[in-house]
């Protein structure tokens, strides 16, 4: 069995055989137009749709051809209960009433595209961990690294390597320092090769960030 196969639908298998079908790498059952999903990024949920159905689970409110899109990077870990809600979700503002009349008529519906226009894209960038029913909010750009609490609700923009936790996700601490993070940003070890990422591990499991940098 290889080190890391990108290829595989159910990424991890039991010492005694077993396939975990509640785990996925969802670049392999994910095919939205609107969803960009990084090799080897996995999610895990207790009662597993079909796989066609994970575009829904993780993004309920995202539809083909909506104004925005949402990117996750690669290596990343979503737990169970995680929903990311981008934002063409949201309702018109401007006006008297948030009702959105036009998606019940055609012949109304320009006036209800009027208020969607230049909408953010949700970013979620690589090696990020988040946790167990944790809410990212319309317009979201988490960093590398970030790890969101289980529970969170994140709006804005996260740090590389920075932990929050919270309603709303306010900032725990900094995993690293400032030169540290910049310096692990530029090596971007999740675009390596799975042989070199294998043989970097020991660096990797023990944050050792200086022996990274040499392997």
């Amino acid at each position: 069995m290889p080190f890391l196969n990108a290829d595989a639908v159910h990424p991890l298998t039991f010492p005694d055989g077993t396939v975990h079908r509640d785990m996925v790498h969802l670049a392999r059952v994910i095919d939205h137009p609107n969803i960009e999903v990084g090799d080897y990024s996995y999610a895990n949920d207790f009662d597993p749709p079909a796989p066609e159905g994970w575009a829904a689970r993780l993004a309920p409110y995202l539809y083909p051809g909506a104004p925005e899109r949402l990117r996750i990077g690669r290596f990343c870990q979503i737990a169970h209960g995680v929903r990311i809600i981008t934002a063409s979700a949201n309702h018109a503002m401007g006006g008297i009433s948030t009702y959105p009349f036009g998606i019940f008529d055609p012949d109304t519906l320009d006036l209800f595209k009027e208020g969607f226009a230049g909408l953010p894209d949700s970013e979620i960038g690589h090696d990020v961990w988040i946790g167990h029913g944790a809410l990212i909010l319309p317009g979201a750009r988490i960093g590398s690294g970030a790890i969101i609490g289980a529970g969170a609700v994140v709006a804005g923009e996260v740090p590389p390597y920075t932990i929050v936790a919270g309603n709303p996700a306010r900032v725990i601490r900094r995993r690293f320092g400032e030169d540290a993070v910049a310096r692990l940003l530029e090596i971007g070890w999740w675009d390596w090769e799975p042989a070199r990422i294998r043989a970097a591990l020991p660096a990797l499991m023990a944050g050792d960030v200086a022996a990274l940098a040499a392997c």
